[in-house]
């Protein structure tokens, strides 16, 4: 029962809309009718520029982050409930239920997520990820390149085969979520990142 519980409110905690939230309080537009329509980090930052892009970065990830912490610290559950929780705040950022379950592509939370379960993982793939957009400039084409990655880095530097399913299935998601960037690399028409 407390699993149950648990995985409801990392979900919830997930699907709150950073992004909507903080263009919002700052007086902008709707994030998800401008730009891109994406509630993310990135769209953020090219519509409303640099500070709310941070923020609602910073706000994603934590979304990730906190409800593994709770987890972790104020509950003695395995790795497979880890695991479910982990997979409850993606998902609740990726398909949130306060907008209509249209919600980002779940990098940042992701990131958050495994911040708390694999931390060397993450700066193993900070560092793909930070290659391919120096290279490119594209962030679609890092983050995707850091979703195909990590799976394998997690199964390597924690040995669970839980973790491992549960970021497969996290990675699977972020590389759907941006099937419409693959589309505009493919063409050649995607943007690129501009600091």
């Amino acid at each position: 029962m407390t699993l149950i519980f648990l995985i409801i409110v990392a979900y919830l905690i997930g699907a709150i809309p950073t992004g909507v939230i903080l263009t919002r309080l700052a007086g902008g537009e709707d994030i998800r009718s401008a730009g891109s329509g994406n509630i993310g980090a990135t769209n953020v930052y090219r519509v409303a520029g640099r500070k709310l892009g941070v923020i609602t970065l910073v706000g994603d990830c934590l979304k990730g982050v906190v409800p593994l912490l709770i987890a972790q610290l104020g509950f003695n559950l395995s790795v497979n409930g880890i695991a479910l929780i982990a997979l409850a705040a993606f998902i609740g950022h990726c398909y949130p239920v306060y907008l209509g379950f249209k919600g980002g592509k779940g990098v940042a939370t992701a990131l958050g997520i495994f911040l708390v379960l694999s931390p060397w993982s993450v700066l193993c793939v900070l560092l793909v990820f930070a290659l391919i957009l120096w290279k490119w400039r594209y962030i679609s084409l890092a983050s995707i390149s850091a979703a195909a990655t990590i799976p394998f880095l997690v199964l390597l530097f924690e040995s669970s085969f839980a973790l491992f399913g549960a970021t497969l299935i996290i990675a699977a998601l972020v590389i759907w979520k941006h099937r419409a960037n693959i589309e505009r690399l493919r063409s050649g028409t995607e943007n690129r990142f501009n600091l």
